[in-house]
């Protein structure tokens, strides 16, 4: 019988030779070495993801990425990432990534609260603990994702951060990860948070670029959070260049009676693929995902997620918004996965999406797998144009046109923002929402003159 072998494009050959050429210096002992050769056995099987594999079927990784950019080694602190630390406006424990490597020069270490460690990833990797493999790894609902797998493989640095049992941190810790953009590069970077028992923490991540230059983005970052716990995990995804493509992969394990609420915003950001793979640990457990994403242009942005209620007693929601213009693509793709003996679980997924034009485009596929007889799941997705009757509301009223879409936009946009616990935080999400209507206004007048 004939063995087809299928062709590697050039960036495929190009990642197996970085791999070759960087194993020996990636961080890590040998049960981590043997988490990164599987990893990488399985990428190599497979290759980049591609539009046949069903889970990446809108986001085409193997088309996107013609050629693999070389891999970043080192902190490169430019004046271009100072001048963009400075302007962020976010209060709490900093913590910097530049090209996905750890810099504690730019990082708060000297500030860090009783009850909390931070180490770099690259220093936890060559610990002997015995529980760092699984911690790593995140959910068996993601073992098989290839982009998740060369992640692992290449995975250079980042940030592990532990709270200790029933530690409430007053601040935010906030996750900054910078592209230096000198010149472009492809970053691998993984983040751990491990919470403890009725461990309270609101853990923020910020994924900008600091300068001119496209950047090919591959991160993760891991929760394990223990039982009683009330995690916050935001995200903001900003300031990428048009040519930029960055996977980020949102890996948790939540224990019992605790609640973990996630909230991911992306806007002026190039390809940007988010992928959540959440499992309930515990039973008794609440756990949240909503977002907000802002594309215009030939921009795309692609949410995918499994929930897993392994157990239960499990309530899940997942609420995302979507605002798409232009020729710009938005995807969204939700399975919430309710295990055999998973009784009385409680799940409900939506999303939204308003197109702007008819260039703009919203791929909508919400999935319920229930082997379950004792529970209430639901899911919808809507795509629609602005309500005419609200703007005629609001033009009869004196408004202008653009400004009305605007106002429109806002409060659709502000459902999903509203959860977030944190009001300073959802108060810059909603500024970041509002600067990003203000620009499409601006647009939208010159065009007119």
């Amino acid at each position: 019988m004939a063995i087809v072998t299928p062709l590697k494009t050039a960036a495929e050959q190009a990642l197996v030779q970085q791999y070759a050429d960087a194993k020996a210096e990636l961080p890590g002992g040998p049960a981590v070495r043997k988490l990164r050769e599987d990893a990488f056995a399985g990428f190599e099987a497979k290759g980049l993801p591609h539009r046949r594999l069903e889970s990446w079927r809108y986001t085409d990784l193997r088309s996107l990425l013609r050629e693999a950019r070389p891999l970043a080694d080192g902190v490169k602190v430019t004046d271009a990432v100072k001048a963009r630390l400075a302007s962020l406006k976010l209060d709490g424990l900093r913590l910097v990534l530049v090209d996905g490597v750890f810099a504690p020069e730019l990082s708060m270490l000297d500030a860090i609260p009783e009850g909390l460690t931070v180490q770099s990833l690259a220093d936890a990797l060559v610990q002997p603990r015995e529980d760092l493999a699984r911690v790593l790894s995140g959910p068996s609902v993601g073992a098989d994702d290839a982009g998740l797998a060369l992640n692992t493989a290449l995975m250079r640095d980042g940030v592990f951060v532990e709270v200790a049992d029933g530690v409430a941190l007053a601040q935010p810790v906030v996750i900054v990860s910078l592209a230096s953009a000198e010149a472009e590069r492809a970053a691998f970077h993984r983040s751990v948070v491990l919470a403890g028992k009725g461990a309270k923490a609101t853990i923020v991540e910020v994924s900008e670029a600091a300068g001119p230059a496209a950047q090919q983005v591959n991160g993760a970052i891991v929760f394990e959070t223990g039982d009683e716990s009330d995690i916050q995990h935001v995200r903001m995804i900003t300031r990428h260049q048009a040519a930029s493509v960055e996977v980020q992969s949102l890996l948790v394990t939540v224990g019992a009676h605790a609640k973990f609420d996630s909230f991911a915003l992306v806007c002026n950001a190039g390809t940007v693929r988010q992928q959540h793979f959440v499992r309930f640990a515990g039973e008794h457990t609440e756990i949240g995902l909503r977002g907000i994403n802002l594309i215009n242009k030939a921009q795309h942005s692609d949410v995918t997620l499994v929930v897993d209620h392994a157990v239960p007693h499990g309530t899940s929601r997942e609420l995302y918004k979507t605002i798409a213009g232009g020729e710009a693509t938005g995807v969204f793709q939700g399975k919430v996965v309710v295990r055999p003996h998973a009784q009385k679980t409680d799940g409900g997924m939506k999303s939204n999406a308003l197109l702007l034009n008819e260039g703009a485009a919203m791929f909508n596929k919400p999935e319920l797998e229930i082997f379950a007889d004792d529970v209430v799941c639901g899911h919808g997705a809507t795509v629609a144009q602005i309500d005419s009757e609200q703007l005629f509301y609001l033009m009869a009223r004196g408004l202008p046109r653009a400004q009305a879409e605007a106002l429109v936009l806002q409060a659709f946009a502000g459902e999903a923002a509203e959860f977030i616990g944190d009001e300073a935080i959802r108060e810059l999400v909603m500024g970041e929402v509002e600067a990003w209507l203000k620009a499409r206004e601006a647009a939208a007048e010159v065009s007119t003159v």
